[in-house]
């Protein structure tokens, strides 16, 4: 677990998909130390991470894998695979924080329409991809994936463009990787990003502006470069 800051244990209590919804609306998520721990932290960092969504970068390598349409990106074609791919340990990350509590609720919050996925396939082999949580204009990003290069990165920047194309204004990856600074992502202090939450919470933005099936790298990379009007 990166973190445990201002951490709260909520033992064996029940959370529902509601209360999760209401804590993210406060400004915090749930952790478990380990997938063996039945136990859930709730997390409310100093320094919360967020990519700027006008500020997004690109890095050029990637942009000619995006462009090539190497991968096929859909969105919530297989939630629960991709949730179980996350879960799964990986170089440099021996250890997951998704336990079983963890995955029923979010498997929960997207039966309801709250939770979402961005999938990588090479042909109809699932390869990599994230998960998160939408509530009104902000996106809550939980965790990504891949077994082949490039494709978790893939399916972050075709994030990016549906976010941008519907309407949303926040993107949270609660906290910074060396990883996610090449995208331009940034440590924001706890009053700021209070006030950026307040103010994305107050509309419904559109997640599937773009559908829900693959989207052309080339417009992917046209949405991302346009500028806010």
């Amino acid at each position: 677990m990166a973190s445990r800051e201002n951490a709260r244990e909520t033992g064996l209590v029940e959370i529902t998909p509601e209360v999760l919804l209401k804590a993210y609306a406060c400004g915090i998520f749930p952790m478990a130390e380990n997938a063996d721990d039945p136990s859930i932290y709730w997390i409310e960092p100093e320094e919360r991470g967020i990519i700027p969504l006008e500020g997004f970068h690109v890095p050029k390598r990637l942009a000619r894998t995006i462009r090539s349409d190497r991968f096929s990106v859909h969105v919530d074609r297989d939630f629960e695979a991709v949730i179980d791919g996350c879960a799964q340990p990986a170089a440099g990350r021996g250890r997951t924080w998704i336990n079983g509590r963890i995955r029923t609720l979010y498997l929960k919050l997207f039966e309801i329409g709250h939770g979402h996925s961005v999938e990588a396939y090479d042909g109809n082999t699932l390869v990599g991809g994230l998960y998160g949580v939408r509530l009104g204009r902000a996106f809550f990003g939980e965790s990504m994936f891949h077994v082949a290069r490039d494709a978790s990165k893939v399916a972050l920047v075709h994030l990016v463009a549906r976010l941008r194309a519907g309407g949303f204004t926040l993107l949270d990856t609660q906290f910074v990787t060396d990883h996610l600074t090449t995208f331009g992502a940034l440590e924001i202090s706890k009053p700021r990003y209070h006030k950026m939450l307040d103010s994305a919470l107050g509309d419904e933005a559109n997640f599937f502006a773009l559908g829900s099936g693959p989207v052309p790298g080339a417009r992917v990379l046209d949405l991302i470069a346009q500028k806010p009007s």
